[in-house]
Formats: structure tokens, sequence, C-alpha cells
């Protein structure tokens, strides 16, 4: 049997995970660990191990040792009763394109246990859910990627899991289609799912994520909120885009001379950059300066470092490999 879960205990642990295919090690020391009704997302470049990470935790792939509970329950010895608390969405599409959206749902709900008459009312509650009442007669083969993929979530969703895994779930859709699927897991997590989030795309991590572990070779090399992870990089940046690529030099040299600091050259883009420690106070001494020395300046700005950067530099040869937790804001520890 399980063991009592304490209000207090995580909604998923893992620690020490590793899982080989051959010489090849897909996870490496993989820990991770959220807190119940959070969303966390979970980035890394291409190999890095995401999806072996979901497909372990969800009991679709055994890891070779390491230890893994979701909702108190241990995967390991306890899978069935593990999947009967999670949802997830994969990479691919797993509902059927010969059916109707509504014939889809009512099918998840009754393989998942539900009568037919629940299955039924359960069905016509999500595609409300999911602003697909309109389209739930209509064969999924004539769905739009958005669409579709707001049915896989559905799906996922009709014994309403303690867990969800989203396993990089906007992948090939649009800008609309993107903002559809965010609006759906923030109203998911509003009603008390914890959320798992695989992305690529470092702006949805910041967009819906609480807090971001960073993988890389197999296990977590950072975790953070999106904004502790900023500013692991420094402070704020001001950009300067100078009118006269040839004076790219000088105008780094005026630049860094004010700030006190090295200021960098993107020659493609005509842009310097520097690290300010004074925020938007830095912004009217350069401008000053630049226009002292006759420089012309076609746009000037000031800005915080993103995720992207932070993944970039997290992620490139040589970086760090133990994961670093970084320190909790003064908010956080109230």
């Amino acid at each position: 049997m399980p063991h009592p879960r304490s209000s207090d205990a995580p909604a998923l642990s893992a620690v020490g995970l590793q899982k080989r295919y051959g010489a090849e090690a897909a996870l490496d020391g993989f820990d991770l660990e959220i807190a119940a009704g959070h969303v966390h997302g979970l980035l890394g470049p291409n190999g890095a191990g995401k999806t072996t990470a979901v497909r372990c935790l969800t009991t679709l792939t055994a890891f070779d040792s390491g230890t893994a509970e979701i909702d108190g329950l241990d995967v390991r010895r306890s899978p069935a009763l593990v999947r009967e608390r999670i949802g997830l969405v994969g990479q691919f599409h797993a509902v059927d394109d010969a059916l109707t959206a509504r014939q889809n749902l009512v099918l998840f709900a009754r393989l998942s246990g539900l009568s037919k008459a629940h299955a039924r009312r359960r069905a016509d509650e999500l595609l409300a859910a999911f602003e697909l009442a309109e389209a739930g007669g209509r064969a999924v083969s004539g769905f739009s990627g958005g669409m579709r993929r707001r049915l896989d979530i559905a799906a996922s969703l009709v014994l309403t899991p303690a867990i969800l895994f989203l396993d990089e779930p906007t992948t090939g859709l649009d800008p609309r289609g993107r903002a559809t699927v965010w609006q759906a897991v923030r109203e998911i997590a509003a009603a008390g799912t914890t959320v798992l989030l695989t992305t690529q795309y470092l702006d949805e991590a910041d967009q819906l994520a609480d807090r971001v572990s960073v993988m890389d070779h197999g296990r977590v090399v950072a975790e953070g909120t999106p904004a502790d992870l900023k500013r692991q990089l420094g402070g704020d940046r001001v950009t300067a885009v100078i009118a006269e690529p040839e004076r790219l030099d000088e105008a780094r040299d005026v630049i860094g001379r004010i700030v006190g600091g090295v200021a960098s050259i993107d020659a493609d883009t005509r842009t310097i950059t520097v690290e300010v420690a004074d925020g938007a106070r830095a912004l009217a001494p350069i401008v000053r300066a630049l226009d002292a020395a006759a420089l012309t300046v076609d746009d000037l700005a000031l800005r915080r470092p993103t995720l992207d950067e932070v993944f970039l530099h997290l992620t490139e040869p040589g970086a760090p490999t133990e994961a670093s937790d970084i320190a909790p804001t003064a908010e956080e520890a109230r």
C-alpha cells in the first residue's frame, strides 16, 4: 500500500534517475522536485533527456536506477496506481483523425472506466472548456493544429489528473494556436492540477512556469524561477544601435567608459551591448556621451537578460554540469 502523503509533500520527486541505451546515458543522475499545484518548466536542447525523463516518470520506460514518486506513490512499485493519477500529452497526436472530437473524448472516457452516460457528459464538459463545442461533431481530420492540440490536452483530463505531463505541447503551432494552448494550461493549473511542461520555446516557460529546471546531458544543471535564472546572468543591459557601422569600435569605447564596464559589439546588427548596475539611470549619461562624440544612434533600449540567454549560457560547451539551485527571492522566502 502507498504511504500516506503529507500536505507539504511534493507532487513529483525524482532522485538520481539513470537510464542508459547501450553506451549512451539518456539520464545521468536526473533530480527533480515539483510542488503540488505548480507549473514546472523542463528545458533543454535536443538530446538533453527531457522526453526520456517524462517517459520514465509516467511509467512508459523503466529507469535503471534512482527513485521516483508521483503523488506520493513509488513509480516502480505502483505503476498502475501512478497511471491513475497522471495525464500525458506527448509530442505526437493521440486522437483518432477518423473520429469526431466528441467520439474521441467519449472513447478516452470509456477506456478510463466511465459509464456511457458519464463519458458523454464528461466529453461535453471538456469540449465546452476547450472551446471545441461547435466542432464536437466534426471529424478530427479537418481540425487545425491548435484544435488538435487542445483536443489532445482535453483527452488527458478525462479523469482530472493530479499531475499533467505536457511534452512540447505547442511544437509546430502558429502563434494563435500557442496562445490558446497557453491559456488552457493556465486554467488547468488554476484548477489545482500540477503541470510538468517540457519545451524548447523559452518564452513559453517564461509565460507559464512558476519554476524552471534546465537539463543538459541527462541531468538538471540549474533550477529556479524564471526571474532568478535571469538574474544569474547579471543585471540590466543597455543596447545601442549605431547608425555608422565604421564607428562601432568608437561607440563601444564611449559606452564602456561611461558605465565602467566592457561593452560588446554585434557588427551584423550594428549593436553595442553593455551590462549596467543602475538600470534606467544609465541611459541619460550614455545618450549625452554619444551625442558629445557626434555618434548617431538609431535605437537605444534597456532590457533584462532573457531566458534564451540563460539557456544558451547553461547549455553551451564548457558550461557547469552540476545542478545549481538559485537562491529564493525575498518574496519566496517569506
